[in-house]
């Protein structure tokens, strides 16, 4: 009898951690036996750990491999096995009866990236309901809202990185909260820093925590207190301006109303000048170490600000990421090799423009959504044409709860959902858990039974990226990826592409007729690969490019033909369209706005430590939380400085409750000094695990998170206060 023969599938890592990596995938007898990287040519696109341990994740005990039907009560985890077609004729059936007897604004389609592919993915659910008569949206990217709208406002774009090859020509790296040792945020992003640092630039990290990358790559660490970021970048457009070290001939050039942010920054629009002194009253950093970094960024020609998309996840974050810009403008380091233009640091595949289409973005040919013009918004947070209508992420479960939300007034009958670990992953999940008891019927698309599935009514088991074909797009460098199927579906698992043409079926929609290869193939006519069939058996297309990629570089080498897409042509520091709304929440020009939940806000005197959420790398948000060989790296742990754990009697490795009116989590403590006193560390992405008392014993940090969006949709997860005292022994009694 032969040995089976092994076979060697190229494919690319879609999980959405930061980085699409190539893998090389082994399969005997149909069965995954191993992962391997990229071994082919400079540079290589390697995998981190978690593409790695993907093998882990597609025979994971608990992956989902049949339609489940629930049989307990919501989030009980009682459910038994049914059909694909009794599953698909309840989900086609409950739909019928929402939209002829509610209306389909009664629908809502909630969604996230997940395996972000460009075939199958949230189009294919939203083209269907969209021919169904349309559904309500949501808004919101809980990643970077703030940066969205920041760039959106002062550039036109929310295209502005750079390729990662370009950090080689700076010669200062500023990384502003940006730890891309443990989120990736590009492929081979760590690998040019360390280049570049060999080359002679300069690092500098500035974030509560000295993290991984800072360690590695800094050659000094600023520690920041959390929310207050923008007033440090305020404070060192201070010393530039007071110290004629801005670029006045750049501003003059490229931008529109400087002279109004330097009126706010020197005092004359207040009577407060933004000076360092000031600043390091509010950030916890040294007047004279805001000064010098100020000096250093203006003077060091080219030099790169990282701005990290952490605190713009604060309230009013989205003032930080304008300041950033502003500085990077200021010192003219917009389009050019070596700069940054600082939008945000993490950008997925329409950073570079690519010809063929951004796969998750929806498509006119696909369907207008009718429902657009049936729910308008009543009043959003900011009437802006940034701000869509719909209802925002943050607002999901008021709206489920009394049919009323900032930009949408419905009555959500109807819950699909796909692509997203909902109640595990938005704040305020003792508030979820009873809006999700308020829908008549949902229905979730997902490989694992999440905390978000157990309070479903049908569960949809989806493939992963290794039984279904499909492309994807190279962040931080250009090039596509093939998504190549390297086994064959677990179980009766199906993809979003067949169960939506299954439903289109159920539901009498056509337009669902084209096979994955055909469609795959109509997206590549599109693009730069010149050959299918090569690119799918090579694995890869790298668009081979004459020198970095540069933001921008077109604008600031001929302004007269490539202007910047907003409403003056030029990068609007002051904001004309934010002005109109007379709103000191948004204002026109970057403002230091003091975030609510700050160490001043009277509730400190209660729960008087700040609670930020950082990035694990042994998970993507809550994907791959159940392998063993990732859990190996990194324990789910809250961070605490030495001090504030002596101060209540913490031990290194005790387990802790952390509270405030929001909730109480208990896990255990990692006493440390490597984050500044004042603040903890609970990273996201633990499943939540509620006792009998509703205690999480999870980890999860939206247990006690708080769910109000800023004015320009940014999402607060680092900007809330909470408690932490010894937990001495509580029985584990779990719901699920």
């Amino acid at each position: 009898m032969k040995e089976p023969v092994e076979k060697i599938i190229p494919t690319t890592c879609a999980m959405h951690c930061g980085g699409t990596c190539v893998l090389r995938v082994h399969v005997k007898d149909g069965v995954i036996t191993r992962v391997e990287s990229d071994d082919g040519p400079e540079p290589q696109l390697r995998a981190c750990l978690r593409g790695r341990a993907y093998r882990q994740r597609v025979y994971a005990p608990d992956r989902l491999k049949f339609p489940m039907k629930r049989v307990g009560k919501r989030g009980e985890d009682k459910f038994e096995r049914i059909t694909w077609d009794e599953a698909l004729d309840t989900v086609a059936r409950q739909l019928v009866r929402v939209r002829d007897t509610y209306g389909p604004a009664s629908i809502l389609y909630l969604w996230g990236l997940g395996d972000v592919c460009q075939i199958h993915n949230t189009r294919q659910l939203h083209k269907l309901l969209c021919h169904f008569g349309g559904y309500t949206k949501h808004w919101g990217v809980a990643s970077f809202q703030g940066g969205i709208f920041a760039s959106n406002i002062t550039y036109g774009t929310w295209r502005t990185l750079h390729s990662r090859d370009d950090l080689l020509n700076s010669r200062l790296i500023i990384l502003w909260a940006w730890n891309p040792s443990s989120t990736i945020t590009g492929t081979n992003t760590s690998w040019y820093l360390a280049q570049a640092r060999e080359h002679g630039a300069k690092v500098i990290a500035i974030d509560p925590r000295y993290t991984d990358s800072a360690a590695i790559f800094a050659d000094r660490w600023i520690p920041i207190i959390p929310g207050t970021d923008g007033a440090m970048l305020i404070a060192m457009a201070y010393t530039i301006i007071k110290e004629n070290l801005h670029d006045q001939s750049f501003l003059d050039k490229y931008t529109v109303g400087f002279e109004r942010f330097k009126d706010y920054v020197l005092g004359i629009e207040d009577g407060v000048a933004k000076t360092p002194a000031w600043a390091q009253k509010i950030t916890g950093v040294p007047a004279a170490a805001i000064a010098d970094l100020a000096r250093e960024y203006a003077t060091t020609k080219p030099a790169a600000l990282m701005a990290g998309i952490a605190p713009g996840r604060t309230a009013y974050g989205e003032q930080y990421h304008r300041a950033a810009i502003t500085l990077a403008a200021m010192t003219g380091n917009v389009g050019v090799h070596g700069g940054s233009a600082a939008g945000r640091c993490w950008e997925g595949g329409g950073w570079y423009p690519y010809k063929m289409r951004y796969g998750v973005a929806f498509r006119p040919e696909e369907g207008e959504n009718p429902v657009a013009g049936i729910n308008e918004r009543a009043k959003a947070d900011v009437s802006t044409s940034y701000v869509p209508w719909g209802v925002h992420y943050l607002h999901v479960p008021d709206l489920l709860l009394t049919g009323k939300a900032p930009g949408c007034e419905t009555d959500i009958r109807l819950l699909f959902i796909l692509n997203t670990n909902y109640l595990n992953q938005y704040p305020n999940i003792n508030k979820i858990k009873q809006a999700l008891e308020r829908p008549e019927f949902i229905v979730v698309v997902e490989q694992a039974m999440t905390p978000t599935a157990r309070f479903a009514d049908i569960v949809l088991p989806t493939t992963t990226f290794m039984e279904r074909n499909d492309i994807d797009f190279g962040v931080g460098a250009p090039f596509y990826g093939a998504v190549n199927k390297a086994i064959e579906p677990v179980g009766e698992c199906k993809s979003h592409l067949e169960i939506a043409r299954e439903l289109a079926t159920r539901l009498g929609i056509g337009g669902f007729e084209e096979t994955e290869e055909e469609l795959l193939r109509k997206e590549v006519a599109e693009s730069e690969i010149p050959d299918y069939a090569a690119f799918r058996e090579k694995g890869v297309y790298r668009i081979e490019l004459a020198e970095p990629y540069v933001a921008f570089k077109k604008q600031i080498e001929d302004p007269a033909h490539h202007p910047f897409p907003t409403p003056s042509g030029k990068i609007e520091l002051y904001s004309q369209e934010l002005a109109n709304l007379n709103d000191p929440l948004c204002p026109p020009v970057a403002k230091y706005i003091e975030t609510w939940e700050s160490r001043n806000d009277p509730l400190a005197k209660k729960y008087p430590l700040q609670l930020i959420t950082s990035h694990h790398k042994r998970r993507t948000h809550t994907q791959s939380e159940n392998l063993p060989w990732l859990a190996e790296l990194e324990a789910q742990a809250l961070l605490i400085n030495r001090a504030d754990a002596a101060a209540r009697g913490i031990g290194d490795g005790d387990m802790v409750r952390v509270f405030n009116d929001r909730g109480e989590v208990i896990m255990p403590a990692r006493v440390t000094e490597r984050i500044m006193p004042g603040v903890v560390d609970m990273p996201q992405g633990a499943w939540y695990q509620p006792d009998k008392r509703g205690v999480d014993r999870g980890g999860n940090p939206n247990v006690v998170s708080r769910d109000q969006s800023s004015p320009g949709g940014a999402f607060p997860y680092n900007t809330g206060l909470v408690e932490v005292g010894k937990s001495f022994g509580i029985a584990i009694d779990k719901v699920f």
